[in-house]
């Protein structure tokens, strides 16, 4: 681990400790330092579970937000072949926080888009930080039309703290493009499953993210505005992001109850950070059994069901 969160400093000056232990033993063959190094390993182990044995909402904010946590493109790259990524909006430019094209899963083939947030900095100002444009919801609504004609499942991957507010972005109908890629999802004509695998931001999520099932990774959150710029607008203090956290109900066990969020995906010990792969692998898994589901039904069913789902929400949990 080279990123630790606030909560986990205590965990992370026992995993250094015996990571010390262990390079003065590499470096001198005479030391027998594993009865000590092993020690600290249960005593980390034993910590990092007592640290998410019950997070709070806040914390779950910081673990969704994890640097190290896989993004879309690390679900592309370890789940799907044949990945064919698909460019612009033919109108505009091309948007790369929002990424997208043919693939398969498995022996299915399919239409896949997400938000990339990237991996460090330079990818990361190259990608806006998964804050998507106008350009980046009509290069989605392109992809959804392409899988709507030729019968093709979309699997949406939401990783964003929010879409771009930036002037041009206004200037180009922002509002207007969320609108209409949540429009042509609730109208495809074929299964739409949503994954939130990190941020679910307001809008910027929800454009993506209108679909027949919805499912949520375990310290994911979801959310109609960040704590913090919930904490400045009630309060004028983003210092109160943590009651903010609380009062918005973001996390994917609340967002269950209230019918938002149709399954939770379980994380390793310590969040998808500390076990890349086994988290995409059972994001793959989940997603695999709910095209086996939703195949089955016709055009017209997945359509009326997912209008439904999004009219029932707010009835129920509160």
């Amino acid at each position: 681990m080279s990123n630790y969160l606030e909560f986990e400093k205590p965990l992370a000056d026992i995993e250094g400790k015996a990571e010390e232990l262990r390079a003065m033993a590499r470096a001198n063959d005479e030391m027998d330092v594993e009865q000590e190094a092993a020690a600290l390993d249960k005593k980390a182990a034993d910590m990092l579970a007592e640290l998410y044995k019950g997070l709070t909402p806040w914390r779950k904010c910081q673990v969704a937000r994890h640097p190290d946590r896989p993004h879309c493109a690390d679900y592309i790259e370890a789940l799907f072949t044949e990945y064919t990524p698909l460019a612009g909006d033919r109108n505009f430019a091309d948007d790369h926080a929002i990424m997208g094209g043919l693939a398969r899963l498995g022996d299915t083939p399919v239409v896949v888009i997400g938000h990339e947030k990237g991996n460090d900095t330079k990818t990361r100002i190259e990608r806006n930080f998964g804050m998507a444009r106008p350009e980046g919801y009509r290069k989605a609504i392109r992809l959804m039309d392409l899988a709507d004609r030729f019968g093709l499942p979309i699997i949406t991957l939401v990783d964003t703290p929010g879409a771009y507010p930036g002037r041009g972005a206004e200037e180009r109908g922002q509002s207007e493009a969320i609108a209409r890629s949540t429009e042509k999802c609730l109208q495809v004509k074929v299964p739409l499953i949503t994954v939130v695998i990190g941020e679910g931001g307001s809008g910027g999520a929800v454009g993506i993210a209108a679909g027949n099932k919805v499912l949520m990774l375990e310290h994911s959150i979801y959310s109609v505005i960040s704590p913090e710029g919930c904490a400045s607008i009630l309060w004028k203090d983003a210092e109160k992001m943590r009651e903010a956290a609380e009062a918005l109900r973001l996390t994917a066990q609340d967002l269950q109850k209230l019918g938002v969020c149709d399954d939770i995906i379980a994380e390793p010990l310590g969040g998808a950070h500390r076990d890349r792969a086994g988290t995409i692998a059972r994001v793959g898994k989940a997603l695999e059994e709910q095209l086996r589901v939703l195949g089955k039904k016709s055009p017209e069913k997945l359509v009326k069901e997912r209008r439904q789902k999004f009219l029932d929400m707010g009835k129920k949990g509160l």
